[in-house]
Formats: C-alpha cells, sequence, structure tokens
C-alpha cells in the first residue's frame, strides 16, 4: 500500500507555497531550494535570437527542471501538439519523462503551462513567458504562439538540451518575463530543390531549423531548367522525365504526391505555410524535355544540367501552354493549404516585353481562379496589376522604379535583396562553395539593413517581411545546406521577427555566438564567422571542384 500523503500544514517554503504538500512535492521544493544556493542559471533571459520585444530579468527568480516536471496544457488539439512539441524537444537530453496533461480548472502555478488565453493584443504568434522559481508560465493566443514562445523558452536552456542522448547538467532557466511579437507576417527561406535535388529527410530538417528561429514560411522552388520536383498526375512526364537530372548530372529525383503532403503536413505542425513556386514562363526546359509541344518549336531540347539562365520558355501563344499552366497549378493548390502560389516570372530574357505582361497576366488570373493569392519575382511588376498579388524583390539596386509603381498601384512586398539575403552568396572569398556575383555576404552584411527603409519609393507598409533564399547551382548536401544557413539564417529571422529598435549589431553578435555550441551539440554545421565570438571553432567543409557548365548563376537585375 502507498504511504498516505503528508498534509500536515508548513510553513512558508523558499518557493512561496504555504499549503499541503505531497512527499514528491516536499521532494521537489527542496531540490529548488538546494538550486537556489547554486550558481545562476548559465543563460541569461536576453540571449534570446530573435531578440524579444521587451524583456524584464529577475536573477533571483531563477526555475530548476526538475525530474518530476509535467507540461500542462491548454485543452486544445493544436495546443496540446505544441506541449508534446516541447516534450519531445526536452526528452534526449534531459532523460526526464516530461508527461504532457490537459489543464482542468485554473492553470497550476508550478511546473510548465502552456496556456491559451485569447489575448488578442498578442496577435496571431505573439507570447508572454513569465519564470518564477515555482515554474514556467507561458500564454498566448493562439498555438501558433505557444510555439513561437516554446524556441524562446529551448533557448533558454543550457546548450546541451541539443543534445540527442542524456546529459548531465543543471536544467535551469533565467527568472523573469519576455513579451514578444513578430515584426513582419512573413518570415521565411526559400530552399532550391531543383537545381540538385534535397529529399523529404533533408527538407523536413530545414523546416526544423526555420521553426527553431520563428520563421513561418518554407518557399520550395520546386521546378527550374535542372529539374522537375513534384509529381503532376495530368502531366505524368514532368516528373519521370523532368525530374531525371540536376546540375553536374546527377541522378535528380523528386517529391510524389504523398511525399510532397509529408511535408506541408510536417511544416504545418510546426506552425510553418508551404509556398509552392512553379517557374514560369522561362527556366522550363525540363518541363520542354517532358513535353516538346509546350515548346516554341514544338522540339524537346536535351536535358540541360549546366548553370546558365535565361534560355528557355513556354510558348506564350498556344492555348496548350495555358491548359497545362492551368492543370499543374490546380493540383499543386489541391495539394497546398496555404494561401499563396508562387509563379516565378524572372529572367524569361528571350519572351518580348509585351508578350511576357500578357502571360504574367493570365496567370495571375488562373492562380485568382484557384481562390490563392499570387507571388511572383519583381519582374512580374511589369504586368498590369491584379488585386493581392505579392511581389518577391530579389534586386541589388534599391532604386526600381517599376517595382515602386506596381507598389502604388496596390502590390505587397517580400524583400529578398540577393547582395543581403542570398544564402548562396560566399562569406569570403576563401569559402569553399557558393557564388559572389550579387556580393560577399558575412553574417553583419545579413543583419545590417532595414526592410522597411531598403526600398526607394516603397512604404514600410506594403512590405510583408523578409525571405531569405538558398539558390543550390553549388550546394550538393545536407551540411552545405546548413552551412549556408548558419549564422545568416538566424540574422534574417531578427530583422523579420524583432522590433526595430533591437537591432543591434554588437549585442546580436554575441548572442549569436552562444548559438553555436547549440547547433554542435545538435549536429548542425556552421561557418565561423570571423566577426562573431564563438566559444569554439567548428569545422569546415573541405573545398571541392564546381559543378560543371559553371556560367553566369543570375544576372543582378534591380
Amino acid at each position: 500500500m502507498s504511504p498516505l500523503p503528508d498534509t500536515t500544514p508548513k510553513p512558508l517554503d523558499p518557493t512561496g507555497y504555504a499549503g499541503p504538500r505531497t512527499a514528491g512535492e516536499l521532494a521537489g521544493a527542496a531540490e529548488r531550494a538546494a538550486a537556489a544556493l547554486l550558481a545562476p542559471a548559465p543563460i541569461r533571459l536576453g540571449q534570446v535570437v530573435p531578440a524579444p520585444e521587451r524583456v524584464e530579468p529577475d536573477p533571483g527568480a531563477d526555475y530548476l527542471l526538475p525530474t518530476e516536471a509535467v507540461i500542462r496544457v491548454s485543452a486544445d488539439p493544436a495546443a496540446l501538439a505544441v506541449g508534446e512539441q516541447l516534450a519531445a524537444l526536452l526528452r534526449p537530453a534531459t532523460g526526464y519523462p516530461l508527461p504532457v496533461t490537459e489543464i482542468t480548472g485554473q492553470p497550476p502555478a508550478d511546473g510548465i503551462v502552456l496556456h491559451l488565453t485569447g489575448e488578442a493584443d498578442l496577435g496571431p504568434e505573439g507570447y508572454r513567458l513569465d519564470v518564477t522559481p515555482e515554474g514556467v508560465r507561458l500564454r498566448a493566443g493562439t498555438p501558433a504562439g505557444l510555439h513561437c514562445g516554446v524556441q524562446t523558452l529551448r533557448q533558454l536552456l543550457p546548450a546541451a538540451v541539443e543534445s540527442a542522448t542524456p546529459v548531465t547538467d543543471r536544467w535551469v532557466l533565467p527568472g523573469g518575463s519576455i513579451l514578444d511579437r513578430p515584426r513582419y507576417p512573413h518570415r521565411g527561406a526559400m530552399l532550391d530543390v531543383a537545381r540538385h535535388f534535397f529529399g523529404v529527410p533533408d527538407v523536413l530538417r530545414v523546416i526544423d531549423h526555420l521553426a527553431r528561429y520563428k520563421l513561418n514560411r518554407l518557399h520550395l522552388h520546386l521546378t527550374d531548367d535542372q529539374g522537375w520536383r513534384i509529381a503532376i498526375d495530368s502531366w505524368p512526364r514532368l516528373a519521370d522525365l523532368g525530374g531525371a537530372t540536376q546540375v553536374g548530372g546527377g541522378p535528380g529525383g523528386y517529391f510524389t504526391q504523398a511525399d510532397y503532403r509529408r511535408i506541408v503536413a510536417y511544416a504545418a505542425a510546426r506552425h510553418i505555410t508551404v509556398i509552392p513556386e512553379i517557374d514560369l514562363p522561362g527556366h522550363t526546359n525540363a518541363a520542354l524535355v517532358a513535353y516538346p509541344e509546350l515548346a516554341p518549336d514544338r522540339i524537346a531540347p536535351p536535358p540541360y544540367t549546366g548553370t546558365e539562365v535565361g534560355f528557355s520558355y513556354l510558348d506564350p501563344t498556344s492555348e496548350r501552354t495555358y491548359a497545362f499552366v492551368a492543370e499543374v497549378l490546380g493540383e499543386v493548390a489541391a495539394l497546398t493549404p496555404g494561401r499563396w502560389l508562387h509563379i516565378g516570372g524572372d529572367e524569361a530574357f528571350k519572351v518580348p516585353a509585351e508578350v511576357y505582361a500578357r502571360f504574367v497576366e493570365r496567370v495571375q488570373r488562373i492562380v485568382a481562379g484557384l481562390g490563392r493569392t499570387v507571388i511572383g519575382w519583381h519582374q512580374i511588376a511589369q504586368a498590369a496589376h491584379l488585386d493581392g498579388r505579392i511581389l518577391q524583390w530579389w534586386g541589388t539596386r534599391p532604386d526600381d522604379p517599376v517595382t515602386a509603381e506596381a507598389v502604388r498601384q496596390g502590390a505587397r512586398m517580400i524583400l529578398s535583396p540577393a547582395d543581403r539575403t542570398y544564402l548562396d552568396m560566399k562569406y569570403a572569398p576563401d569559402t569553399p562553395i557558393g557564388h559572389d556575383w550579387a556580393a560577399l555576404i558575412d553574417a553583419h552584411r545579413a543583419y545590417d539593413w532595414d526592410p522597411a527603409t531598403h526600398l526607394t519609393g516603397v512604404p514600410p507598409e506594403a512590405v510583408l517581411g523578409v525571405e531569405a533564399p538558398l539558390w543550390t547551382e553549388s550546394v550538393t548536401t545536407r551540411t552545405e545546406v546548413e552551412f549556408m544557413l548558419f549564422p545568416r539564417l538566424p540574422a534574417i529571422a531578427e530583422l523579420a521577427w524583432s522590433p526595430r529598435s533591437a537591432h543591434d549589431w554588437a549585442d546580436f553578435r554575441q548572442r549569436l555566438a552562444g548559438h553555436g555550441p547549440r547547433w554542435t551539440a545538435a549536429g548542425i554545421a556552421y561557418h565561423p564567422s570571423p566577426e562573431v565570438p564563438w566559444p569554439t571553432q567548428p569545422p569546415v567543409p573541405a573545398p571541392r571542384s564546381a559543378p560543371s557548365a559553371q556560367g553566369a548563376i543570375r544576372s543582378a537585375q534591380g
């Protein structure tokens, strides 16, 4: 028989609780009291990336995670899923069971509490985090807000929490409060799976990286000259033939529709929306290999494994082309619950300007007919405006009158300036992979600009957010993907999330340095940028020869 609980009234204990205690509660209180006499939390409350809107440290209120800790969550399926994700993040390193239970009645004052409060002032992704000696309370108006708060909570624990195996450590969170809301609604990264194909496990790992830094959009560049990467039932040769190669002549590959649904679902569970891109009318050599009737001369071109741009295009005068576009975009939309479809639109150099504009106008209407919002690279600005359309600007010259005029007509902007956000650019001249046509982009350059004022003639309210593209002409492995993402991805994330008043390079580089050990513990490759005071230095990918037919990767158009 189990012993009866000790219900004798007790004097006020160090946690501030004077009511009855079980033996287990007494042991936990004693553990916390002993912890208070030891060293403080190794992480400061303000060491979070991206920087929160408001931080109020309380050095005397650190919380030691006890072995018997329970994660209590509001009785909402999406909120409970966030609680399970938190437990899954913490269990491997701590070795603690961390059961997840629903809150019944009033939220408890101790342990870890994830509480949906419906606070409208927090917006769709904001949260409040309070750490006291008794426990951790995370409040948000939505499950997405809880998810963002969990990423902060994760960063406040020692770096060893990223270990995949149990680690002996003091799992202490620094005391105090955080209020946090994002600056922009669109905070994303793009992964090019067309130049080199990356399979489902690699894409899921990239999604995890985005979630870690509160990014909420994954733009997948699914089609290009070198490969078509998604199965389309109504045009089956697109994947079978168009997906059979990549830059340098490798085997290529493609996502089945089941693969793609898995990616979309995995991202959605982490409150990330997938934005699929079908690049039109240029960058279509792989499609023309599969279906030569779409080519202007009706002749199938040879598969392309180089890196030149601007030579291929669909026949913009053929009704067959528009049937193709409607059917492909219709299938992709049916697979993608998000609001956005990206139609590319860049570097169609061989299509006359007036013909190009008419093509884009018609494709924009096709997207609208599917009930979706169209996104295109900023070259589509020259086409007639369609209400709601979004331009993704990748230029290097901020004075862009055509784009500014499109904004005056009502277009909204995602900023991806190539000389600040392109993650395929080298960090320095000796970076073993990448390009330099736009700029050499170290962590400082990626961080040191303001999206609100970057484009001449574009008011701050027209900017929806920031996105960092990773083109993969020279990137071939998961390790290389991570090497190009880190540490620049967190820099872009801070620009997109944190208030402008929080942007300070000297402070950011110090906070960023503390993430190096986290990435090492998680097995994430990264570039040891010399302008960041890393505690330790990671290995660097070995140099290798560039892919064949290396050419003018992209023009630096403004």
